[in-house]
């Protein structure tokens, strides 16, 4: 039996109806920039994430990027961001004009806390870009009270985590709606995927909002700053907004997948799984191990047909393009560590039972 890491075709099946009924009604316009599409798939994010405003882009790392030159960067300002997370991050931070500084990450969440923030923070730190990574939030509480006492800004990548939250007094958080904004990315292998690129910033700041439109001219012809082409397509909102009913179902889905193989791996000692801290909800972007031989057993899955991924074999700040930054095996051993084991497994929401038994079952057989 075959099984790939990710099927986005039997999710497109299941839903093939709603889908091309959306995308004929987008063709049959002819009206495939902005407009009413853009306009309901965003409020709709914003409903959903709980915050006013949400600002449509052409992808995630722009809606990194966009977010970042609102907080108009001078030459040697810093934000902090994990060294174990995609290079997107790092690559908007630096496009964006400020220096990026690497922190370690918690080796349980593979998230950042505020303790590994606050021993990267220096007087140059603007902010922070604090990753939801995999679907698990930072613990955001104690992150942004450190950003609001040493005056910074906290930029919430939410591109793994549509849908997640976390418990605060009174209720529940979503991720996006912790910080100055949020950013989202809809690549075709998010949990709500588009067909194609595109992405998404949400902010609490009517300010910070309007600034982020202006990136297209507040008035056709007439612009107040140098702005930059980078819109939501009317095509991928309306593929989004057929798809966004169905993005809970698709969470359970992964989280069911997700509890099968916390069960069926529990006694394999040379496995570490996912670690789910009692006040989030992880919504499994990807389901990430630790695993002793790594290498060997993604081998082995690969000669049985098993599909799996390596999210991430290198840390950011050993990165051969940041080497003027300095940093040195060593600097951040978490980090390092975790490109060394870490071991991403099938857990899309078609994957159903008895697949997710045969990928235990064969890392139970590797290790026996």
């Amino acid at each position: 039996m075959k099984i790939p890491l990710l099927d986005l075709t039997a999710q497109y099946e299941a839903i093939a109806v709603e889908v091309d009924a959306a995308v004929r009604e987008i063709v049959h316009s002819q009206r495939f920039i902005l407009g009413e599409p853009v306009e309901r798939f965003e409020a709709a994010i914003a409903q959903l994430v709980g915050v006013d405003h949400a600002v449509g882009c052409g992808n995630g790392t722009d809606a990194l990027l966009l977010a970042l030159r609102v907080f108009d960067p001078e030459p040697g300002d810093e934000v902090v961001i994990p060294s174990f997370t995609f290079f997107a991050t790092a690559g908007a931070v630096w496009n964006a004009g400020f220096r990026p500084v690497f922190c370690d990450v918690d080796p349980e969440t593979f998230n950042v806390t505020a303790e590994t923030v606050e021993a990267a923070w220096t007087e140059r730190t603007r902010g922070t870009i604090p990753v939801h990574l995999f679907g698990q939030m930072v613990p955001m509480p104690e992150i942004r009270t450190l950003a609001k006492e040493r005056g910074g800004f906290v930029i919430e990548d939410v591109a793994q985590a549509i849908g997640s939250s976390q418990a605060r007094e009174g209720g529940r958080v979503m991720a996006g709606a912790g910080g100055d904004a949020g950013a989202f990315s809809f690549f075709p292998t998010k949990n709500l995927g588009a067909f194609g690129d595109a992405g998404l910033i949400s902010t609490n700041d009517a300010e910070l909002a309007s600034k982020l439109r202006m990136h297209g001219g507040a008035k056709m012809y007439h612009h107040d700053i140098v702005g930059t082409n980078s819109r939501l397509d009317a095509l991928q909102a309306a593929v989004l907004s057929a798809k966004l009913p169905h993005l809970a179902s698709w969470s359970g889905a992964r989280q069911k997948n997700a509890a099968l193989y916390d069960d069926m791996l529990e006694d394999v000692a040379e496995v570490i799984t996912p670690i789910v801290t009692d006040d989030n909800e992880h919504v499994y972007n990807q389901y990430t191990v630790r695993a002793r031989r790594r290498d060997g057993l993604s081998a082995y899955l690969s000669e049985r047909g098993i599909g799996s991924g390596i999210y991430y074999p290198v840390p950011l700040h050993l990165q051969p393009c940041f080497e003027e930054l300095d940093y040195r095996k060593g600097d951040l051993p978490v980090a390092e560590q975790l490109c060394a084991e870490v071991l991403s497994l099938p857990v899309f929401p078609e994957l159903g039972e008895e697949r997710v038994r045969s990928v235990a079952d064969a890392i139970q057989k590797f290790y026996a």
